[in-house]
């Protein structure tokens, strides 16, 4: 993966980038049955990256065994399944979201070495047209 120079001339320059993920890394950042993560192109936008708010659960209300019929029975199997599948939702996200933060900082600590790069590369045409000015 290669993240590309800003400004830089449509000859395609790109400053590679070793994430070094696992096929195991990027498969618990995907649904099942969606394989499409890439942490090198996703963004994720603000209100995706904003904390949740710590919603207090309610107080579990007892239901005395005698109200336990076969419509208790359907709900409770219907909100356990809504509650695997929503907790699945957001194991991926953040599962996402600690290997897009990975790729970030990887790709920052290349590119900060890029501009210093370039910059003693400057400085030293900068010194070579020095010298052979008059």
């Amino acid at each position: 993966m290669a993240a590309r120079r800003p400004g830089s001339p449509s000859t395609g320059s790109v400053v590679p980038i070793d994430c070094g993920f696992t096929k195991t890394d990027l498969a618990l950042a995907n649904l099942p049955g969606h394989d499409d993560f890439d942490p090198s192109h996703h963004p994720f936008s603000e209100d995706e990256l904003k904390p949740q708010p710590i919603v207090k659960k309610s107080r579990k209300q007892f239901v005395p065994n005698e109200l336990k019929d076969d419509k208790y029975w359907a709900r409770r199997q219907k909100n356990n399944i809504a509650a695997k599948r929503s907790r699945e939702v957001r194991r991926v996200k953040e599962n996402q979201i600690v290997l897009r933060a990975s790729y970030l900082e990887k790709e920052n600590i290349a590119l900060r070495e890029e501009v210093h790069k370039l910059q003693q590369e400057n400085d030293m045409l900068r010194k070579r047209l020095h010298d052979y000015e008059p």
